[in-house]
């Protein structure tokens, strides 16, 4: 009786899954996420020619010496150097402070920590975090890395910026270290563990080169948000408009001296009335674009390396 039932079942079920209604929804809907994804290539297309027809002339006019060229009154001679500098350096900050403790925070959460409340807690707000505007984190950075801790910083400095753009950050990289490592397959633990390796040492031998590929992929795209964002900057001091440095400033003077950033000269420079701005503006916007996509480059090259090694 159970044989027959079962039987009974596979056929409708087989039946239901070839009927032209079933067909019909699955090619609608096939469809309607093609659309989706056409339109929104569409869109990218139009902005990026939009911005390359923009900004391409100042290259050719200028050529290297817009990227050499510091910030000026004039549009005629302003540059990107200060801003690329600036950027620069946020991204080393970030790349410090955030990568290694938002890596270590997801491997003890995910291969440590037991299932309690307080961590279920904890993982809650780490995901509430990541959705927090990014202007909140401008005004936490405002209070504690310029005000409070303004003797470490230099105050309004690159320091306060880049620490501040790291804890924005923190939160996504924890969650998308904590994806990479939850997708690791137990087999490849309890192998390690089978031949004696201590936790740690699956970890670091095993579980990390495994998770590698997504923990990178993580990694590079919070950097990239980080060096995208401008209200967290504007909030803890970035310039605006005009400044400068001793030519003879030493490094850390540099770093705790004032400073801007590319988000913050495109949005300087967007506002000015005059199509020599708005031209400088999307110059200034292919500068940081071809920033972000080196670093998914990198990205990508040692993403592959890794799968390769995983694969071998």
């Amino acid at each position: 009786m159970t044989l027959v039932n079962a039987a009974a079942t596979t056929d409708r079920v087989r039946l239901a899954l070839s009927s032209s209604g079933h067909h019909r929804r699955g090619r609608a809907f096939k469809y309607a996420l093609l659309a989706s994804l056409l339109i929104s290539l569409a869109v990218l297309v139009i902005l990026v020619g939009q911005v390359l027809a923009t900004g391409w002339p100042v290259f050719v006019d200028r050529g290297p010496g817009f990227l050499s060229a510091g910030l000026s009154g004039n549009p005629e001679t302003a540059g990107v150097w200060q801003a690329l500098k600036g950027t620069f350096w946020i991204g080393v900050i970030v790349i410090v402070v955030a990568f290694p403790n938002g890596v270590a925070a997801a491997i003890y959460l995910e291969e440590y920590a037991k299932d309690t409340r307080l961590n279920r807690f904890i993982n809650v707000n780490i995901r509430n975090l990541a959705g927090v505007p990014s202007i909140v984190y401008g005004i936490l950075g405002f209070t504690i890395f310029v005000e409070a801790m303004g003797g470490l910083t230099g105050g309004i400095s690159v320091i306060a910026g880049g620490v501040t753009l790291a804890v924005l950050v923190l939160p996504i990289v924890i969650i998308t270290s904590m994806e990479a490592l939850r997708a690791v397959p137990n087999s490849i633990r309890e192998a390690g563990y089978g031949v004696g390796a201590t936790r740690w040492e699956v970890i670091r031998s095993h579980v990390l080169p495994y998770a590698a590929p997504g923990l990178l992929t993580g990694t590079v795209l919070s950097l990239a948000r980080a060096l995208g964002e401008a209200a967290p900057l504007i909030l803890v001091g970035a310039k605006t408009g005009f400044f400068s440095l001793p030519g003879s400033a030493s490094f850390v003077e540099e770093l705790t001296g004032p400073f801007t950033a590319l988000p913050i000269t495109i949005y300087d420079w967007s506002r000015k009335p005059g199509e020599g701005w708005q031209e400088l503006a999307a110059a200034a916007i292919i500068v940081i674009l071809v920033v972000t996509l080196t670093a998914n480059t990198v990205a990508i090259l040692l993403r592959n390396r890794y799968d390769k090694k995983r694969s071998a």
